[in-house]
């Protein structure tokens, strides 16, 4: 009886180490379903945008976007380039709210973020093309912000983009 008690104690241990471990790396982007925002018009997200960074991004009502100094997204944020360049830009709602998907095309420059975390020769090259995917939200004011995540997943770091002062 003993015995079998102390295999039962055993595996239940076992399965939650096992559950402990799955679940560890489980930040909040994860699990993160959206804003619930889903009434946004493709005009009223068209225009300028802006972060405190000096990053600036033009939604064109066309459908093509210019972009400046624009970080990589999730784990990209960390090899510290900014891009800028051309492309182009869609809002699309899905059940947890809507994205506005921008995908640059024609990279014109590269930059480096003075803070970066990556060094010397580790730094990897970066992309000739690439894709966004900001979420839309609204603030206390019910005026948009455009955001994704950045950096280690757990953290939930947001990079944030609000109306460009003057659009």
């Amino acid at each position: 009886m003993a015995g079998r008690l102390r295999a039962w104690g055993a595996a239940l241990g076992g399965l939650m180490v096992f559950l402990a471990a799955l679940t560890a790396c489980a930040g909040p982007y994860q699990y993160y379903e959206g804003t619930g925002v889903h009434d946004a018009t493709t005009t009223e997200v068209a225009g300028g945008w802006e972060n405190v960074e000096g990053t600036r991004v033009v939604l064109r009502k066309d459908g093509t976007a210019l972009v400046e100094k624009l970080d990589g997204q999730d784990f990209d944020f960390e090899d510290g380039w900014r891009l800028s360049g051309t492309g182009t830009w869609q809002l699309t709602d899905g059940g947890g709210g809507q994205v506005v998907r921008l995908a640059l095309k024609s990279r014109t420059r590269v930059e480096s973020r003075s803070s970066a975390t990556a060094t010397g020769a580790s730094v990897p090259e970066p992309p000739p093309t690439y894709a966004w995917s900001f979420y839309v939200d609204r603030d206390q004011r019910d005026e948009l912000r455009l955001f994704f995540f950045y950096g280690d997943p757990d953290i939930g770091n947001t990079y944030v983009m609000t109306r460009e002062t003057g659009s």
